[in-house]
């Protein structure tokens, strides 16, 4: 299959155009290496991608509905993971707007893209547990109406997910959209708690621990997320929502803990109340996933923790 892969010098995006090469498929990764973090570090993932002869990489932006159409046009793509996205819950609160053209309106250029060159059989979009917002189902399902987003990022993945489903049932596309929880692992952003945690303990950095680290996550390592994207990219299922967690949450001080064991150090931690923007609890009913993906998640997080200090001791621990 060709496949395109947007977002393909981020984290999770990077992660999955790899998976791809390796079993064979044609790639084609599109990013526009925003400087939402250093752009060095994207740069560094397209050249880990650069290896693979069945890999190329086209630098444009979601935004860019000519930019697409004319790739779509030139391609024959037989299916799309779009993982494109402002990302970052905190930042949406600051620049709503950004957040609203990239993740829905960038996600509709995508579609549309797709929908006028006629030969895409199927379209994985990443959406997020963060739809959820302070719902009281526990675990969260994907039959929950998802109508009380935090922040505006949660809102315009909700809205996205919506609007996937106006394009299957009018133009038959398939459409899967994941629900991520809190993916981490080597490569990951230099924003997230994973990497921030180990920045504190091995520079000092002071970090804030939200609600004394009392807030549940679903941490999910890279590995199993990745699985369940390549699982949806390859069944086309009309149009579902699909939760992709490990479903056993972890508080984030245990979380902490467990990286501070393995240091040997303590973490820098500022004591900081909760963000209205954060929900407290995180939790997937990962059922369907199972039953429609064969998704099995295998990294235990004291395992999938191990994995992502032993790659940053590597490869980050003498940056500034």
């Amino acid at each position: 299959m060709t496949i395109l892969v947007t977002g393909a010098a981020g984290f999770i995006g990077s992660h999955t155009a790899e998976r791809l090469c390796r079993r064979g498929d044609t790639v084609i990764g599109l990013d526009n290496f925003n400087d939402y973090y250093d752009p060095a570090r994207k740069r560094a993932n397209e050249q880990r991608l650069n290896a693979y002869p069945n890999f190329r990489m086209v630098e444009a932006d979601v935004r860019d509905r000519d930019a697409l159409f004319a790739l779509f046009a030139a391609e024959k793509i037989d299916a799309v993971a779009h993982l494109a996205a402002m990302a970052g819950v905190r930042d949406a609160m600051k620049l709503p707007a950004l957040y609203v053209n990239v993740d829905l309106n960038g996600t509709q250029n995508v579609l549309d893209a797709a929908r006028a060159a006629g030969n895409v059989g199927n379209f994985v979009f990443a959406s997020t547990s963060s739809v959820y917002g302070n719902t009281t189902q526990i675990p969260f399902i994907e039959t929950d109406p998802c109508d009380r987003p935090l922040q505006p990022y949660a809102a315009a993945k909700r809205a996205a997910e919506i609007l996937g489903h106006s394009y299957h049932h009018l133009f038959g596309q398939n459409f899967t959209a994941l629900r991520f929880f809190t993916v981490y692992g080597p490569h990951g952003r230099p924003d997230m708690m994973a990497y921030l945690l180990a920045d504190s303990i091995v520079k000092g950095k002071e970090i804030p621990l939200y609600d004394n680290g009392q807030m549940y996550r679903d941490w999910t390592f890279i590995d199993d997320n990745v699985s369940g994207i390549v699982a949806a990219l390859d069944r086309p299922l009309g149009y579902e929502i699909i939760n992709l967690g490990r479903g056993e949450p972890v508080l984030l001080k245990d979380f902490v803990e467990m990286m501070e064991e393995l240091s040997g150090r303590k973490a820098n931690l500022v004591p900081t109340p909760r963000l209205a923007a954060d929900f407290v609890r995180n939790v997937a009913d990962i059922s369907k996933a199972r039953r429609l993906l064969d998704y099995q998640p295998s990294v235990p997080v004291i395992e999938g923790v191990r994995r992502f200090w032993e790659w940053y001791q590597a490869y980050d621990a003498g940056r500034a």
